[in-house]
């Protein structure tokens, strides 16, 4: 099970910090997506990071933003959100890769998702 948690309010320009802990099962060995959903929009990628090598990859909306990482001595994965915007407003979900290499932003590549919190970027 996943589970995300770390989202509020915070005003533009803000900071919050996301978490994605596992229990029952390892993240180590796992590729681990942080993705969003808007009210009527899709699910969008955000960031992933791999269990490899610990490379990380970005959507283009937060590269310099966000950065992702990982404590496996925790088992969890992070989401370090800076200079938050309100278009950041979103319900934020973690999710395991199906595949260990396969690092993608497409929600169908993922098959284990957390709960979501939710993000609100206003002033």
């Amino acid at each position: 099970q996943l589970q995300a948690s770390g989202g509020g309010l915070v005003q533009p320009g803000g900071s919050l910090r996301l978490s994605c802990a596992a229990s029952g099962f390892s993240l180590n060995y796992h590729l681990i997506g942080w993705f969003r959903q808007a009210p009527g929009k899709e699910r969008e990628g955000v960031s992933y990071i791999s269990s490899l090598d610990g490379s990380t990859d970005y959507a283009d909306s937060v590269k310099g933003r966000f950065t992702i990482s990982r404590d496996n001595t925790k088992n969890t994965v992070y989401l370090q959100m800076n200079s938050l915007k309100p278009e950041d407003t979103a319900v934020y979900y973690c999710a395991t890769a199906k595949r260990f290499w396969e690092r993608s932003f497409s929600a169908d590549a993922y098959e284990r998702w957390g709960q979501g919190t939710q993000v609100t970027v206003s002033s």
